[in-house]
């Protein structure tokens, strides 16, 4: 299963309508629900960006960043996403519904999950990289992607934010 699009070369990148739509097309195929499309040029690269293409359902288990100063910036590009963030043990701390045009940031060490609440929802996130295995920590309190349980914990993060 493809999870990512291939990193672009060369010194100067523009998402075009062209590589918008392949990248939108390949998440809704995807059994996933989401294509990632990295455009930092190398994984050993500093700072990290990454264009998210989302459908509604896909599942990001909770995880946090716990390199030190590893900030992360997400900004919504084209529908809405909910972002919610997590207390130590699992427990609600606070959700977001951002739209279009909007964006958060939070610390390193932030637990948190990212939903797409419309279709077709594109997100850029940038970080401090590179991506290795002390990059992300995914949370055990929640399940993790394909797991018994991950469809209703999913169902029970969309609903808080049913209107």
């Amino acid at each position: 299963m493809k999870l990512a699009l291939e990193n672009p070369v060369g010194p100067v990148f523009r998402l075009s309508p062209e590589i918008l739509e392949e990248g939108l097309s390949a998440s809704r195929a995807s059994p996933r629900q989401r294509m990632l499309f990295p455009i930092h040029r190398g994984a050993d690269d500093l700072v990290q960006r990454m264009v998210n293409f989302m459908q509604p359902k896909t599942y990001i288990q909770p995880h946090q960043h716990p390199r030190d100063s590893a900030s992360e910036t997400i900004l919504v590009m084209q529908g809405e996403m909910g972002f919610v963030i997590f207390d130590e043990e699992g427990g609600i701390d606070s959700v977001y519904r951002i739209g279009a045009g909007e964006l958060i940031d939070i610390e390193a060490c932030v637990w948190h999950g990212v939903l797409a609440l419309a279709p077709d929802t594109v997100i850029l996130e940038t970080k401090r990289g590179p991506y290795d295995e002390l990059d992300k920590v995914f949370a055990e309190w929640a399940p993790s992607e394909n797991a018994e349980g991950m469809n209703e914990y999913q169902a029970s993060l969309e609903s808080l934010f049913s209107v």
